[in-house]
C-alpha cells in the first residue's frame, strides 16, 4: 500500500509541473489578415436566350485579392454550379483562371446543355446558379488562408419542346365545325394516332397537348404544301405551320409520335381495304377484306370471327386481341373451308413462331395454302397482321 501511495505523489507532481510549464508561453492568435476579393454577377437574374444561342449570357467579374509577399504565386479557380449540388466534383464546371484574367462568360447554350445533361435537370423548370471564385497562394515561407467569394443568380431556361403528347387534336379552317377533333391512338400502336374524316378546303392544324401546354405537330422544313400520301418529318412547335387543303373529300392523317412523321391521305390517295378473289363450291368469290376470323387448333378446327379490329392508320392493317390462342392457326377472310387465308407459308406445312418476331405472310385459296399454319407459341393473345405488307407479329400481353 506504501508503495501504491509513493507512485501517486510522483504521478501528481509531474502533473503540476508540466502545468505551470506550459502557462509559462503565452497563446498566441493568427493574425487576421484584410481580405480584398470581391465578386459581382452582370445580373442576379436572367434568361436564357434561344436565339443567340453563343452570345455571353451572364459575366461574373472579381477584384483581385490581397497582395501576399515573400514570393507566393497567387492562383484564381472558378466553379460553376446549381444550388445544392455544393460544387461536387462530378457537377461543378471548374475553371482555373489565366493570370491577370478577373472574369468568367458563359452563353446560353453552355447553360442550358449543362442543365439538361451534366445536372439533370427538370425541363422548362427554372434554377438557380452558383459561381465561386476561390485565391490561394502556393510557394512562400508562409502559410497564407485562401480568400473565397461566391454568388447566385436565377434562371430561367430556353423552353424545350417536348415531342410527346397526352392529346393529338386536330384544328384549322378546314375541319368542319366550332371545335377541335381529338385523334386516337390506334389499336396496334398507342404511339400512333389516326383519324378518318372530312375535310374542307382550307389550313388544317394539328394542335398537341403534354403537360397542361399547347404545341402543334408541324413540317419539319415549315413547308405547309400537303405531300399527299407521302410520310414526313414533323417537329413540335409553339407557333402552328398549317398544312393547305385544296380539295374538299375523305383524309386520313396520320401522325407517328415514335418516328415524329406525319401522312396525309387526301381522297385521290386514299387507303383502301384488300379485295381478294376464291372460289366456294365452283363459284368465283370477291371479297373486301373488313374482317378476319381464324381457325386450327386453339378454336376446336372450326371458324371463329369477333376478335379482329382494323386499323384506323391503314384498313389493310388487323390487330387481333382476344382470348389466348396457341397452337396451328391460320386466318381467313370468310368463315369457309374453301376460303382465301393469311398463313405461315404455301407449302402446305408448318411455320412456327417465336413471340416479338416478324415472320412473311402467305395468301391464297389453294390446298397449298389452305393446309398451312402458323405455329402460335402458349399465351399469344396479340396479333398484327399487315397484309399490305405481307407481315405478322404475335405477341403475349
Amino acid at each position: 500500500m506504501k508503495r501504491i501511495n509513493n507512485l501517486y505523489k510522483i504521478g501528481l507532481l509531474s502533473f503540476l509541473t508540466l502545468w505551470l510549464h506550459a502557462c509559462s508561453y503565452e497563446i498566441q492568435d493568427i493574425d487576421k489578415v484584410e481580405e480584398h476579393l470581391e465578386l459581382q454577377a452582370s445580373s442576379m437574374d436572367i434568361t436564357l436566350d434561344a436565339d443567340h444561342l453563343t452570345d455571353d449570357i451572364i459575366t461574373f467579374t472579381w477584384k483581385p485579392a490581397r497582395p501576399v509577399l515573400n514570393d507566393h504565386i497567387i492562383l484564381y479557380t472558378s466553379k460553376l454550379d446549381v444550388v445544392g449540388n455544393n460544387f461536387g466534383s462530378s457537377t461543378a464546371v471548374m475553371n482555373y483562371e489565366d493570370d491577370g484574367i478577373f472574369s468568367r462568360s458563359f452563353t446560353s447554350e453552355q447553360i442550358q446543355n449543362w442543365a439538361n445533361q451534366k445536372w439533370k435537370l427538370p425541363v422548362n423548370t427554372p434554377f438557380t446558379l452558383e459561381f465561386r471564385i476561390v485565391a490561394q497562394w502556393e510557394g512562400g515561407a508562409t502559410f497564407e488562408s485562401p480568400e473565397v467569394r461566391t454568388v447566385r443568380v436565377n434562371v430561367q431556361p430556353i423552353k424545350t419542346i417536348v415531342f410527346d403528347a397526352d392529346k393529338v387534336f386536330l384544328d384549322g379552317t378546314a375541319v368542319p365545325g366550332i371545335s377541335k377533333l381529338e385523334m386516337g391512338t390506334t389499336v396496334e400502336n398507342d404511339g400512333i394516332y389516326a383519324h378518318l374524316l372530312q375535310l374542307e378546303e382550307g389550313e388544317l392544324q394539328i394542335p398537341i397537348e403534354f403537360n397542361g401546354e399547347t404545341n402543334y405537330i408541324s413540317p419539319a422544313d415549315g413547308d405547309g404544301t400537303l405531300k399527299d400520301g407521302e410520310s414526313i418529318d414533323v417537329v413540335v412547335r409553339e407557333n402552328p405551320v398549317s398544312w393547305k387543303i385544296e380539295n374538299p373529300g375523305e383524309y386520313r392523317i396520320v401522325v407517328n409520335m415514335q418516328k415524329a412523321t406525319a401522312t396525309i391521305y387526301s381522297p385521290s390517295k386514299a387507303l383502301q381495304p384488300a379485295v381478294v378473289e376464291w372460289m366456294l363450291d365452283g363459284n368465283l368469290q370477291t371479297t373486301v377484306v373488313n374482317d378476319l376470323w381464324e381457325y386450327g387448333e386453339p378454336t376446336g378446327w372450326s371458324w371463329r370471327g369477333g376478335n379482329w379490329t382494323q386499323s384506323t392508320a391503314d384498313p389493310q392493317v388487323f390487330v387481333y386481341a382476344g382470348p389466348a390462342i396457341n397452337g396451328r392457326t391460320k386466318f381467313g377472310v370468310a368463315p369457309h373451308n374453301q376460303s382465301y387465308v393469311y398463313t405461315g407459308n404455301n407449302t402446305s406445312t408448318d411455320t412456327p413462331v417465336t413471340h416479338g418476331t416478324t415472320y412473311n405472310v402467305f395468301s391464297g385459296y389453294s390446298a397449298n395454302e389452305r393446309n398451312a399454319y402458323f405455329r402460335l407459341p402458349s399465351g399469344t393473345n396479340f396479333i398484327i397482321l399487315d397484309i399490305r405488307n405481307k407481315t405478322m407479329v404475335a405477341s403475349q400481353r
